[in-house]
């Protein structure tokens, strides 16, 4: 039989309603935000409601007059009047076992929730397609017995589509950990997918695909191999937790790596020669280049960041894509500069319609990307080298594709991201007839605030491309998990179309933004002192936000130095 911790309190200034009621509790009671509680309600169904905040409040009129009962401030002397005190506690409504949703009545007891009745109320225990996203507790001040952990699962369906997509993550940089809880729920989904093909199951989850972004040092550049724990203990408990999760125990399957080209000047790496030239060895990893003849039509992603009121960039960009002023009858990156330069000379061959100053602005940002950069020249003709597009054309199901731009400049990986997003969106919406895509991908990229702020330029080509997946992304079985420090720093379009938030550790000044106005400030005054490995969930499955917890990567981990 669940523990009474208290009764039911309506008052004339706070009456139960449909959304929300009050109940006091001992002062000594220990109950956390995030708890659930139940009470019994007519019909003998029983109202599930979820700590919000806990008041604490006496019957002194006033702080003086507690002031005077002490002796006027003497700290060392016993009160005078002994006060009467309690905790009320403020819990909105998440249920009902009867769908019946009239204010619980006065003097009704309230009581903790079983593990059953907690999954119940929070929506868990109808979850149809299970993704593990991590772990709650409840009722850490109560006793051993009466505590509650419990696995929390997002249905799929509602993460990776057909019914939502699109995933958001926030939070402060390094505390937050938004890399590793993206990939703990890519591991989730690619485990759920690997099981359902072991079993034969025929559902459609089991066709995805994924494509990472590497833009921090060397952190996703070994995810197919096991990571490296501190001690034997931490080792024992972190696969422990991943058992629970119902999670496989080894890294990821099925990877390659994209590391852009480098030669014996520039190394556009961070992992060190030795292990980029084993793994291209043994097959499990290529070198990317970007060759004219198939990538000049791209040129206009190395003006993402440029606003173009003129659209004089713009017209020079057809100019060249279309071919004209012998632009088409080129061979490598060199002739093209050669040509461009020769176009911003008084009295050069450019279009008649664009000035001269317009072509030597749009060489001086081109030559700043291209020139003495190795990653634009010719494929050689062996299995070492390849075009991002043509890599991504050719995607299996279950597959992992991780791109290395982390010590690209700005301007490089934005360049790399839009080219890769491009790809895919035109692999999903025309497809070859010899291609035979997975029925879903998704794309991770962390500093998404780079490509799809609302401070980038309407114009900006990459921008665009996050807003059609974004928008159409979910129908067309194009998913995006993003990451950024500031969740109000992206576009509205892009966050308005995610079905799934993950709040890490977030600034004060940062929950001050209207982004974040339909959150109980008790719960906001949480965000900003999370733990590492601690998130704070929405998802339109949860009736609630979830106060969750997950376990340290399973792949191998670099340390820093």
């Amino acid at each position: 039989m669940s523990k009474v911790i208290g009764k039911v309190l309506a008052t004339e200034k706070n009456p139960s309603t449909m959304e929300e009621f009050y109940f006091w509790t001992r002062p000594e009671l220990v109950l956390n935000p995030f708890d659930v509680v139940k009470v019994e309600h007519i019909n003998n169904s029983k109202t599930y409601g979820v700590v919000e905040e806990i008041s604490h409040i006496t019957d002194s009129a006033s702080f003086l007059a507690d002031y005077i009962s002490n002796d006027f401030g003497d700290i060392h002397t016993a009160p005078i009047t002994h006060r009467i005190g309690m905790n009320y506690v403020k819990a909105k409504i998440v249920g009902n076992t009867e769908n019946i949703y009239i204010p619980v009545l006065n003097g009704k007891s309230v009581a903790i929730a079983e593990k059953e009745e907690v999954s119940a109320a929070l929506g868990l225990s109808t979850i149809k397609h299970p993704i593990p996203c991590g772990y709650l507790e409840m009722y850490q001040g109560a006793g051993e017995e009466d505590r509650v952990r419990l696995t929390v699962n997002m249905d799929s369906k509602y993460l990776i589509g057909p019914e939502g997509a699109h995933l958001n993550i926030s939070g402060i940089s390094g505390l937050a950990a938004k890399t590793s809880y993206a990939m703990f729920l890519l591991k989730g989904i690619q485990d759920k997918c690997l099981n359902a093909l072991k079993s034969g199951d025929k559902d459609a989850d089991e066709d995805v695909a994924f494509v990472i972004f590497n833009v921090k040092g060397k952190d996703l550049l070994a995810i197919d191999e096991p990571n490296v724990f501190d001690s034997e203990k931490e080792r024992e408990e972190v696969l422990a937790l991943y058992d629970e999760l119902g999670l496989s125990k080894t890294p990821f399957k099925n990877v390659h790596y994209y590391y852009p080209y480098s030669d014996t000047r520039i190394h556009n790496t961070y992992l060190e020669k030795e292990n980029v030239t084993k793994n291209i060895d043994n097959g499990k990893a290529h070198m990317f280049k970007y060759e004219y003849r198939h990538d000049k039509e791209n040129l206009d992603l190395m003006f993402s960041s440029i606003d173009d009121p003129g659209q004089t960039m713009d017209s020079i960009l057809n100019y060249i894509i279309s071919g004209r002023g012998e632009f088409g009858n080129l061979d490598s990156w060199n002739d093209f500069l050669d040509k461009v330069k020769k176009c911003g000379e008084a009295g050069g061959h450019g279009d008649k319609e664009i000035s001269v100053l317009s072509w030597r602005k749009f060489e001086r940002i081109v030559k700043k990307s291209i020139y003495n950069n190795p990653l634009f020249g010719s494929i050689k003709a062996t299995d070492k080298e390849i075009r991002i597009s043509q890599a991504l054309a050719d995607i299996k199901k279950n597959e992992v594709h991780v791109i290395d731009i982390a010590k690209l400049s700005d301007d490089m990986q934005a360049f790399v991201f839009g080219d890769a997003i491009k790809a895919i969106y035109n692999l999903k919406l025309s497809p070859d007839d010899e291609a035979n895509p997975p029925s879903k991908i998704v794309i991770f990229i962390d500093e998404l605030n780079k490509y799809a702020s609302s401070d980038v330029p309407k114009s900006s080509p990459i921008l665009r491309q996050v807003l059609d997946i974004a928008e159409r992304g979910r129908s067309l079985g194009i998913v995006l998990f993003g990451a950024e420090q500031f969740k109000s720093a992206i576009h509205q379009r892009v966050t308005g179309n995610c079905s799934t938030f993950a709040y890490g550790r977030t600034n004060a000044i940062e929950l001050t933004k209207s982004d974040y106005r339909f959150i109980p400030s008790i719960y906001k005054s949480m965000m900003s002192r999370l733990k590492q490995g601690e998130y704070i969930i929405q998802n339109p499955v949860f009736r609630s936000l979830l106060n969750i917890m997950f376990p340290k990567p399973i792949y191998k981990q670099f340390k820093s130095k």
